[in-house]
């Protein structure tokens, strides 16, 4: 995210959260104060959001010291430190909520992510993220799935072409497999993926050569028979495949031994949990 934009964020949730007018800690504590305070990751997990939350109280305090402790991306146990500030008491108390908001969001996700790289380690399988995402958090969460070993799908509709059956079925008349891919690649260079949902549709898909194909709510079983044609094309004629659907913690190793290429889970960025974290003033 670009710094102007990363801060047009951060300011939203400082307004939110009425900032510039936080009764408690300007009644209690002088204007020219100074703390130290630690940032602590309360239960193990992946370190994500560490910049931002920089950012957060250097906007609240330009001269705050910020030190990290874990860079983002980085596996920790419960009751870590992570970060060590000193700067302007009424900063650090004022951006703690939102900023603790932003850690613990990020690094729940960067933790869900790397719970489902563990699960698929010894395949070569890569985990994707979708745009299922947080309106206006979309880079954020990306870049989450990112720092717990994962990889982002298409950021938005213009990076690559991906034909669902909404898109065929929209056309009049109805467009078939093959057709929808040959009129895509009529109109553009971009990389060209289909969805289908059973192996007839696969092997239609097939006959034009799509760059991939997303194997959509497949039984383990379709998607083995899946791998095993695409396997006697010439290499050249080889589509990515990727597998998506209904894909949990429980069946991710399963499907990854299919010999899919790649997983999207929705669920890494709409269904994670939080990460407990909290902020502790060391004076």
């Amino acid at each position: 995210m670009k710094p102007w934009a990363l801060n047009q964020l951060i300011r939203r949730a400082l307004s939110e959260d009425a900032a510039n007018n936080d009764i408690t800690t300007n009644s209690l504590i002088p204007k020219h104060h100074v703390s130290q305070a630690t940032i602590i990751i309360k239960e193990d997990a992946v370190v994500c959001g560490l910049k931002i939350v920089e950012r957060i109280f250097k906007l609240l305090d330009s001269r705050i010291r910020f030190e990290t402790m874990h860079p983002d991306g980085t596996k920790v146990k419960r009751n870590t430190i992570v970060a060590k500030l000193k700067g302007k008491t009424r900063a650090i108390l004022t951006g703690e909520r939102v900023a603790l908001n932003f850690l613990g969001y990020l690094s729940g996700i960067g933790t869900d992510t790397n719970k489902f790289i563990a699960k698929t380690r010894h395949t070569k399988v890569k985990i994707l993220d979708t745009r299922k995402t947080t309106p206006g958090l979309r880079i954020l969460e990306k870049r989450a799935v990112k720092c717990g070993g994962g990889h982002n799908h298409r950021p938005d509709l213009s990076e690559l072409v991906l034909i669902k059956d909404n898109h065929r079925g929209a056309c009049h008349p109805h467009l078939s497999i093959p057709e929808a891919i040959k009129r895509a690649r009529r109109k553009t260079k971009k990389t060209i993926e289909i969805e289908v949902d059973t192996l007839a549709q696969f092997k239609e898909a097939l006959l034009a050569e799509p760059d991939m194909i997303l194997l959509d709510n497949m039984n383990c079983a379709q998607m083995k028979k899946a791998v095993a044609i695409v396997k006697e094309l010439p290499l050249r004629r080889r589509p990515i495949l990727e597998a998506s659907g209904g894909i949990t913690l429980r069946n991710v190793a399963q499907v990854a031994h299919t010999g899919v290429d790649c997983i999207s889970i929705g669920s890494l960025t709409h269904s994670h949990n939080g990460i407990d974290v909290s902020l502790e003033i060391v004076n």
